[in-house]
């Protein structure tokens, strides 16, 4: 119910309705969050909508006296609502980032002129190993398998296998594959522009070889004739519609499924989690990886290290008591 009802948010008459009632202390401060967000940070619109969201659950867990007294974010009140969300079964991951939404609110508090230095050094450190295992990610055989998957001799088998080849050689996020357009590609100098990126920067990357091979057959042989200027679209009614990550992901499954390996695999992420693995195995740095992968943080990238198992045995140590 309430993922349908957020359509009601594109509305123009809503979207007016809102603005003419006099907002309250706390919505004209999630505007005002929800502003610092989306025009100071450059967050992406889906980022700042949870932000804004669990700053809501945050005000909304609060006593009226509280609300009304001040709007900042006390210790006391923080931790209530951390215990609450976890006697309610949240993840550990899922109040990881909820944490990192009551800091951002904390950082726009801090540019505003308020003292936050004590509540930020005392928000929680969620207990979390989600990657105590090993990346899962597809060998080179199941690669070849897959890549073999699609029928390049019709027209959407060669547009899949072009998505494919861009995910695989670019380290594209399913959605930077449905906004890729014909202005985004830089033949003669083999560049693509990333114009929207998950950090909301432009991104220039080199053309790979064989994901050029791929987007140029499709582009001559199957993309069908539409005055859109993306490259993914439509191959039935309504033509020329740019694909969906939905449909990215479907496809993708779909190829999982022909070879067998749907068991196993799915989605678009692993790969791009095969990309960094196979770049972590041919000695490329994680430095290296991370700029290719677009992390702005290193440690996002230091997972890949984790997959080799040869090199790790080099730096284990010892058991205690063993011989060897």
């Amino acid at each position: 119910m309430r993922a349908a009802l957020h359509h009601l948010l594109a509305l123009p008459f809503y979207a007016e309705a809102v603005h003419t009632i006099a907002p309250d202390p706390i919505a004209r401060e999630l505007h005002n969050f929800d502003g610092f967000l989306r025009d100071t940070c450059g967050l992406k619109r889906s980022t700042c909508v949870y932000r804004v969201r669990h700053l809501e659950a945050f005000f909304a867990s609060r006593t009226l006296d509280e609300s009304a007294e001040s709007l900042a974010l006390t210790i006391p009140a923080i931790e209530a609502f951390l215990v609450d969300l976890a006697r309610r079964h949240w993840r550990p991951s899922s109040l990881g980032v909820v944490c990192t939404s009551l800091r951002s609110y904390l950082r726009y508090r801090a540019l505003r002129g308020d003292d936050t230095r004590l509540a930020v050094s005392t928000l929680p450190l969620i207990a979390n190993w989600p990657h105590r295992n090993p990346p899962k990610v597809l060998s080179e055989i199941q690669l070849e398998r897959f890549l073999q998957a699609f029928n390049v001799n019709t027209a959407s088998g060669m547009r899949d296998y072009a998505i494919a080849r861009c995910i695989l050689d670019l380290g594209l996020r399913g959605d930077e594959a449905t906004h890729l357009t014909l202005d985004s590609i830089d033949w003669r100098r083999g560049v693509v522009t990333l114009p929207h990126t998950k950090s909301n920067r432009v991104q220039r990357m080199p053309l790979p070889e064989q994901a050029g091979a791929a987007l140029a057959r499709y582009l001559r042989e199957g993309r069908p004739l539409t005055n859109s200027r993306y490259v993914f679209v439509r191959h039935r009614a309504p033509f020329g519609v740019p694909l969906t990550v939905a449909a990215i992901r479907n496809a993708m499954n779909r190829a999982f499924e022909r070879c067998n390996l749907d068991d196993q695999f799915c989605n678009t992420h692993v790969l791009r989690r095969s990309t960094a693995t196979r770049l972590q195995r041919a000695n490329v740095s994680i430095k290296e990886i991370a700029d290719l992968l677009r992390h702005r943080s290193l440690d996002t990238a230091r997972v890949y290290a984790r997959v080799d198992i040869e090199r790790l045995r080099e730096v284990a140590l010892s058991w205690p008591g063993s011989t060897s």
